[in-house]
């Protein structure tokens, strides 16, 4: 069907709830959702595409036709939803994978047992702990053992590998008792096995209790060496307990759920909390949700896909920003759960440290999965959310304007891109429509240039045929306010933002016309921001120095009659010092690409004669 007659048939639809499947030419389901009205719903998507982030548009334009379902309510819609896309796995929806399996905890029989993670349990005649449901607690507990009772993550197989060696970084920073060299007994390093089994299997307190009997029992019988090291054990126990009450939560069961979104690409983390602490993490990297993407929409596929692979629904679940159908998700969850399931959204305190912990975790992922690092995209975030900005900054274009009292008076032009100078995109500028010293009017003619360009070069999408998501301008609210008539000129709709400094020529604030946004309270959005002042004025300054190099060097040789910039360049080029230049012959001066005999004249004479008298313009620095 064409988008015509796919609209008419949408248009008869009836206006209550219901499910709908979109088709493709080979009448495979592509996307499947629902609706509070089937006729509001579906006819939306075949009009205009204006209105439709990229993905959308894909999806429409793979549509040769749709089939419904009607329902009695939104909510019993909501739960068909649910069950059609785990059958059917539609390539627009998105699709969560139910990786969860059951994870083991390794204790071999070997003479020297060792502890290892397991995704499997194997019939080998080793010792399994578990199973647990979670792969990242079986991995945490099994670092955090290795680590108080000391013993070896390296691989090495004992007693073959003892004396064959150094011990390594470990064992210097007291992480592991080098059985590898001798350092410890094998009496020794069997009980140390022994205690970190107790403490898989009985947990911090119950292994803090046991050994702090033996430490008594040792301490009486005047086995003070046993006694120190059973102290060093609970010291390290409880030091490790100290670091988990980080992820305490006074809620007893929640997940907490954060996104990161960077170009087409999404990351979710779920932090799940029972008892009050922190029992499992899930990580879920989402693949081409469009660079306009709706998150409140994407976060509510993502909360539906979630629970409908996962069982366990907590009572509260604590989301980083706005869920379309927030209510209808709650009553769907609610029936699951058997008891009332409540959203929060927290701008503060305990429960938002955790929200910007899942976030952080988020960043971590997706910056891995692009080779980057997650703290330049908690940077573009922060910054997003500090100054109220619709989407993310990916490319970011910073300006500044270098002169001396008015001379030389040129802008420079840095772009950070996905958080990192981006050099291929940096570019000059020299005043031309005044000269002396006007910072505003410099700023203005810069970004009326650069939007010129913009207009001349669009269709290729590269360098000044690029809008920027953000313009950061090196100064306050008189620069915003010089630059901000440009926009309106050609029609733009780009944040623009002064970067202020203080007493010191450090960055202080943002501001725009109107307020000074305050942001070293942001840690990694102020580091981002200082970055780019610190460069754009880098930048700047440094061409106006070497604009400067050229004036000095202009009024030399281009003073000399018939001796141009291209013939100055050469002659520098061919004798690399203006001493050398000096002391040349005619002859010689000739023998430069470019130089003709006047040209070589000019210059012998300009440095040898004045008045018909031979005189020697060389001063006596440049003879010794």
């Amino acid at each position: 069907m064409t988008i015509k007659e796919l609209r008419a048939k949408a248009m008869k639809l009836p206006l209550t709830p219901g499910v709908y499947l979109m088709k493709n030419i080979k009448n495979e389901i592509i996307y499947i959702g629902k609706a509070k009205a089937l006729k509001n719903r579906v006819s939306q998507y075949f009009g205009s595409e204006k209105n439709h982030p990229e993905k959308v548009r894909r999806m429409v334009s793979n549509v040769d036709d749709f089939d419904y379902i009607l329902c009695g309510s939104e909510n019993e819609a909501l739960v068909l939803e649910c069950s059609l896309i785990k059958q059917h796995k539609p390539k627009y929806n998105i699709l969560l994978k139910d990786d969860k399996g059951y994870s083991y905890i390794r204790v071999s029989k070997d003479s020297y047992p060792t502890l290892s993670f397991e995704m499997q349990k194997s019939d080998d005649g080793a010792e399994y702990l578990g199973p647990y449901m979670s792969s990242w607690y079986a991995k945490n507990a099994v670092d955090e053992a290795l680590k108080i009772f000391k013993l070896p993550s390296c691989g090495k197989k004992f007693p073959r590998d003892i004396n064959k060696g150094r011990p390594c970084l470990n064992y210097y920073i007291k992480q592991c008792s080098a059985p590898c060299c001798g350092k410890i007994s094998h009496k020794d390093y069997c009980e140390s096995v022994a205690s970190a089994v107790d403490f898989l299997k009985k947990g911090d307190s119950g292994s803090v209790k046991i050994m702090t009997e033996k430490m008594n029992e040792a301490a009486e019988n005047l086995d003070f060496e046993l006694a120190a090291k059973l102290r060093d054990r609970i010291t390290a126990v409880k030091r490790i307990t100290e670091k988990q009450k980080v992820v305490e939560t006074g809620v007893p069961k929640q997940d907490v759920i954060s996104v990161m979104t960077e170009g087409n690409d999404a990351c979710f983390a779920v932090l799940r909390f029972d008892d009050g602490r922190l029992y499992d993490k899930e990580d879920f990297l989402i693949k081409d949700i469009g660079e306009q993407a709706d998150i409140p929409s994407i976060r509510r596929e993502f909360i539906q896909q979630y629970y409908t692979i996962r069982k366990n629904v907590p009572p509260i679940i604590t989301v980083d920003g706005e869920t379309e159908n927030e209510e209808l998700l709650s009553d769907w969850l609610s029936q699951k759960l058997g008891r009332k399931v409540r959203f929060i959204h927290p701008q503060r305190g305990e429960q938002m440290k955790i929200v910007e912990m899942a976030k952080h975790n988020a960043a971590e992922k997706l910056a891995q999965s692009k080779g980057r690092l997650w703290h330049e995209l908690t940077a573009l975030d922060e910054l997003a959310k500090l100054l109220g900005l619709p989407k993310t900054p990916v490319y970011i274009e910073s300006y500044d304007i270098s002169n001396l009292a008015g001379s030389e008076n040129v802008a420079g032009m840095v772009v950070f891109k996905n958080g990192r100078p981006y050099k291929d995109s940096y570019r000059r500028f020299k005043i031309k429509s005044f000269s002396g010293q006007d910072d505003y009017a410099s700023m203005n003619e810069v970004l009326t240039r650069r939007f010129d360009e913009y207009f001349k070069n669009k269709d290729s999408g590269e360098g000044f045929g690029q809008l920027p998501d953000l313009i950061l301008l090196d100064g306050g609210k008189g620069q915003v306010s010089a630059v901000r008539p440009v926009l309106e000129k050609y029609g733009l709709d780009i944040p623009l933002f002064g970067m202020v400094k203080d007493g010191s020529h450090r960055t202080r604030a943002v501001t725009d016309e109107g307020r000074e946004i305050a942001i070293n309270s942001k840690r990694q959005a102020f580091t981002l921001v200082s970055t780019i002042q610190e460069e754009v004025h880098r930048f700047a300054i440094g061409y106006h120095r070497l604009a400067r190099k050229k004036k000095t060097f202009s009024s030399s040789l281009t003073n000399i009659d018939g001796i141009g910039t291209e013939r100055a360049k050469a002659l520098l080029s061919y004798f690399k010092t203006l001493k050398r230049i000096k002391e040349a012959d005619i002859e010689e001066l000739m023998n430069v690409r470019g130089m003709n005999r006047p040209a070589a004249e000019a210059v012998y004479r300009y440095y040898h004669y004045d008045d018909g008298r031979i005189i020697n313009r060389i001063n006596d620095d440049e003879n010794k």
